[in-house]
Formats: structure tokens, C-alpha cells, sequence
């Protein structure tokens, strides 16, 4: 089986409730669990919470919920830790990790990395981007002259169940695949829920001037 999971804990420290705040009238919970439906290919998705008002707000967009300990939901506690809970509930061989605070996703994202995923027998995939960044003081060289490294994005992550239950979250057969820039967007604070917001007004934009040249 083919897992999806966003874990969404309440105690957000940099942008409070932030897991339901409202992104262009719905919550920002709302954009993942409705990326999650549209997936040809997860068999099921689910929230995991400690927190009943975020529970509510997914159940009302049609997410099941595993109500997750109150230890598991610290500033301490891992995403590894979490992941292997809801296995404990659900038993999955892939797990779709999907984070409330990446929104914005192309319509066959979910689906791409998963195919990519199973076609590479990879062991754990990560969306992401190369960074080019470096200490100031440290290179001489030019930005296009610097090789830069693999960043993940935190928008989807893939993994075997059996690595998690292990205490593994990468395995020895990493599949990185790049995405657009305006997917890597990770919501921690004020400025990135302003980008978010303003990225996918203007692709809803799009979306109408699309739909109004097909009608005409």
C-alpha cells in the first residue's frame, strides 16, 4: 500500500496556527489534503494531529486523522518518530510524506515523484533544488561556476515502510528530483506565507484566463 501522511501539529512556534491559517480563503492544511485526493496512485492519505481543532478542519476536508500522542508532538519530537507512529496505526510499504507548509504543487507532482520512486527502486526520493549558496568570504568564484549541492524543498518526500519502522529515513538509494522554483516554497514565516500567497493567486489567474479562452 501507498501511504500519504502530513503530520500538523498546533505548536507552531514562527507563524502560530499557521497549519490552518487561511491562504486565499481556505486553510493552509486545505491545499495539501486536496493535493493528496487528487493522486491517482496513494491508496491513502492521512493527518496526523494532536491537536483537535486542526483535526476538525481536516476532517471537514475529507482527511482521516490519527490522533498522535501528546509526546510527539514537541519541538523535540521527529518527523522519523511521527512517521513510525502512524505505521504503528496503518501499515504502509511507501510512505508519502507531504508538508502542510509546501501548498503549492503541480497537478501530477504527487504522482511524478511516485513514479519516479518505484520505477528507480529507490529507497527514499526528495523533491528539491540545486542551491548555489555559499559563506560570504569563503569563494571567489563565479555563481555559474559553482557546482552548488541537492537541497529538499520539503515539499514531497518518499520512503520505504520498512526503512521507517527501522529508524531509517533515507536508505542507501536516494532518488533526488528537481521541481519548478515556485514548488519549492516552505512555509516558516510571514514573508514565505506572502510569497505562497502570492504564487498561487497569480497561477489561479492563469487557471481562469485558461478556462475562459476554452470557452470562447
Amino acid at each position: 500500500m501507498i501511504l500519504g501522511i502530513t503530520p500538523a501539529r498546533g505548536g507552531s512556534k514562527g507563524l502560530p496556527r499557521k497549519n490552518i491559517r487561511h491562504l486565499l480563503g481556505k486553510p493552509l492544511l486545505a491545499w495539501t489534503i486536496e493535493a493528496a485526493h487528487a493522486s491517482r496512485l496513494l491508496d491513502m492519505y492521512v493527518v496526523s494531529t494532536e491537536d483537535p481543532e486542526i483535526g476538525a478542519v481536516a476532517r471537514q476536508w475529507g482527511a482521516d486523522v490519527v490522533d498522535r500522542p501528546m509526546e510527539l508532538a514537541t519541538d523535540e519530537a521527529t518527523t522519523l518518530s511521527v512517521l513510525q507512529h502512524v505505521l504503528e496505526e496503518t501499515w504502509a510499504d511507501v510512505l508519502v510524506l507531504l508538508q502542510a507548509t509546501c501548498p503549492i504543487r503541480d497537478p501530477n507532482l504527487i504522482d511524478d515523484c511516485i513514479e519516479r520512486f518505484l520505477k528507480t527502486e529507490a529507497d527514499s526520493l526528495a523533491t528539491g533544488f540545486i542551491c548555489k549558496y555559499v559563506e560570504y568570504g569563503k569563494s571567489e568564484l563565479r555563481r555559474q561556476d559553482i557546482q552548488g549541492f541537492f537541497y529538499d524543498d520539503g515539499n514531497v518526500y518518499i520512503m520505504r515502510g520498512d526503512l521507517i519502522k527501522a529508524g531509517d529515513r533515507y536508505g542507501h538509494r536516494i532518488e533526488r528530483m528537481i521541481i519548478s522554483r515556485e514548488q519549492n516554497v516552505d512555509i516558516d514565516d510571514e514573508f514565505d506565507f506572502w510569497l505562497a500567497e502570492q504564487i498561487l493567486e497569480r497561477r489561479e489567474q492563469s487557471r481562469r484566463a485558461r478556462d475562459e479562452k476554452e470557452i470562447k
